[in-house]
C-alpha cells in the first residue's frame, strides 16, 4: 500500500493527513469554528473550552492547585507543602481563612523556612506600616519567634 504525501494549499506543509483539503493546523485556524455557549459557572456567552465551561472557569475549577503550586515555586522559590505549612494560620491571632506569606528580613530571595511566617492581611499590613510596626513586633516576640534580630536594627 502506497502512502500519499499531500501538500497543504494554505501553508505549503507536506503531510499524510488532510482534512477538507488542508493540514490539521490550517483546519483549526481557518475552517473549524469554536462552539459558543453559556458557561456553567460565570453564565457568559463565550467560547466553550471543555465540560461546559469557558477557558478561565475551566482552569479555575480543574487546575487551580497546579497553578497555585507553580506560582509559589516561581515567586517564592518554595514548594506548595512548605507554603501551606507556613500559611496555615496567622502567627499573631490564629486567623486561618486568608493568610499571607511574610519574609522576616524583607529579602524576597531568602526563602528559608526560618525567614518565613504566615500573617493575616491585617497584621501583615500593620507590620509594613510605620505606625503599627513596633506593636506587631512586640506581639511576635511574645510568641517567641526566633528570627526577630532583623527587626532590632530597623
Amino acid at each position: 500500500m502506497e502512502i500519499k504525501i499531500k501538500k497543504c494549499p494554505k501553508c505549503g506543509r507536506e503531510g499524510i493527513r488532510m482534512t477538507r483539503g488542508v493540514c490539521f493546523n490550517c483546519y483549526r485556524k481557518f475552517i473549524w469554528k469554536k462552539p459558543k455557549g453559556i458557561c456553567k459557572r460565570c453564565k457568559r456567552l463565550i467560547f466553550i473550552h471543555a465540560k461546559g465551561y469557558c477557558g478561565g472557569c475551566y482552569n479555575f475549577i480543574f487546575h487551580l492547585e497546579k497553578t497555585k503550586s507553580y506560582n509559589y515555586k516561581k515567586s517564592h522559590g518554595i514548594d506548595i507543602i512548605l507554603y501551606r505549612k507556613i500559611t496555615k494560620k496567622c502567627m499573631i491571632c490564629g486567623f486561618d481563612k486568608v493568610v499571607e506569606l511574610h519574609h522576616l528580613d524583607h529579602d524576597h530571595k531568602n526563602s528559608s523556612e526560618g525567614n518565613l511566617i504566615g500573617l493575616c492581611p491585617n497584621h501583615h499590613k500593620m507590620l509594613h506600616h510605620y505606625k503599627y510596626k513596633k506593636e506587631i513586633i512586640k506581639k511576635l516576640k511574645e510568641k517567641k519567634l526566633k528570627n526577630l534580630r532583623c527587626f532590632l536594627t530597623s
